[in-house]
């Protein structure tokens, strides 16, 4: 029976969907070496979660490259930090006479142990379990080996993650070009040199790995301005200079910089503060931009994070409707807010037949135009002697 009512009335209700949330895009992910540092604070391969970076120094001990890579990360701002510290090689002994000593790239890489337990950057993939953080920038710097970078591009794949890996060994630009030859995926972004800074511990000048500050700096521009924002032509805090001489010239296209950015290296400048300068990834066809990676791997990890909830409900048309809506609906918001140029979600016949139906599977297409770095600016200087007619014009007044 109604209710009897003389006037009006307004029932609210809310049918909004599932709105796809952003996810942290600037935790980080480092393997370090430190054999003095707290065991309880970083036992070995183990991820732990460092909220406070500068904090932590006191427990990171003076040897081995940790203490160097928080105090990198915490120059620049200070992110939800994921460590996994590994053995010094040189201090590890066989546990048989018979056997051969690890390398210090066995024990970076790691594996799984005969105990099912991960080490090494293989801990990272049990970050998000262990510590309730996913590493989205990862690396190891100091470590990363041509082994070890190769292993990281794996690693950053299965976790959907960027890493940031320096040019060992190269004393020149065409090493460092050569180098980056050997490496390849659109996860990976070859630096080189390295910086210069102070050093607290020995209170001299020292050389920081050139991918332990990109990681906090590629940090604080995600949280700052976003993931389609490339770590290029930023100022980085805390370094005093570069340990190899480049020339950077901003119009000359006979530079260094040009040189190294044509081959896909990242390199350091001098230019109203330190900074670095390059684009590029190890990806040659598409995903050549890191930007255009980070796009990729934000929008794939919202889209399906989002809908995790949707499996296994009902598929009715109104399911399928929702779930398509939604995703429009965060490309709109994404392209209103600069970090796409456009992007559209859409159901198509052919991928959605009866036997599909039948079998609980829906298909969604959605595409995306990500936002690329202005990399070119060229302007058209013209002589011109048009206005050589203002000196006769004032001259008769």
């Amino acid at each position: 029976m109604a209710t009897y009512h003389h006037g009006t009335r307004v029932t609210e209700t809310t049918d909004l969907g599932d709105a796809i949330n952003d996810i942290d895009s600037s935790v980080i992910g480092v393997v370090c070496t430190a054999d003095d540092a707290d065991a309880d604070a970083f036992p070995l391969n183990k991820p732990v979660l460092v909220t406070r970076v500068l904090s932590m120094l006191s427990k990171a001990g003076n040897t081995g490259t940790l203490k160097t890579v928080l105090t990198a990360i915490g120059n620049q701002c200070s992110p939800k930090v994921v460590v996994v510290r590994v053995a010094d090689a040189a201090n590890v002994q066989p546990a048989r006479s018979d056997e051969e000593p690890p390398t210090q790239d066995s024990l970076v890489i790691g594996g799984q142990g005969d105990d099912g337990q991960f080490t090494g950057l293989y801990s990272l993939l049990t970050a998000e379990a262990r510590v309730d953080a996913k590493p989205r920038i990862i690396g190891a710097p100091g470590l990363d080996s041509l082994n070890v970078a190769t292993q990281l591009g794996v690693i950053a794949k299965k976790l959907r993650a960027f890493t940031y890996v320096g040019a060992p060994g190269c004393n020149t630009k065409e090493d460092a070009k050569a180098y980056r030859q050997k490496l390849s995926g659109r996860e990976t972004m070859v630096i080189w040199p390295d910086w210069e800074a102070y050093d607290s511990t020995t209170g001299e000048t020292g050389i920081v790995p050139a991918p332990a500050v990109a990681l906090g700096l590629r940090a604080l521009i995600d949280q700052q301005i976003g993931w389609h924002k490339s770590l290029s032509n930023v100022e980085v805090s805390g370094v005093t200079g570069i340990t190899h001489d480049v020339y950077y010239s901003l119009q000359d296209t006979d530079s260094d910089t040009d040189d190294l950015n044509q081959a896909g290296v990242t390199t350091l400048i001098k230019r109203n503060g330190f900074r670095f300068w390059g684009n590029r990834t190890c990806d040659e066809e598409t995903y050549i931009f890191e930007v255009y990676t980070r796009t990729a791997q934000i929008l794939a990890d919202e889209v399906a994070e989002s809908n995790a909830e949707e499996v296994d409900d009902p598929l009715n048309p109104s399911l399928a409707h929702d779930i398509v809506d939604g995703v429009s609906r965060k490309l709109s918001s994404l392209t209103t807010k600069g970090q796409l140029l456009g992007g559209k979600a859409w159901l198509e016949a052919a991928d959605n037949d009866k036997d599909s139906a039948r079998g609980g599977k829906l298909t969604v297409k959605y595409n995306y135009t990500p936002v690329p770095p202005l990399e070119d600016l060229e302007f058209i200087q013209d002589f011109t002697d048009d206005y050589f007619s203002v000196l006769t014009a004032s001259a008769g007044n």
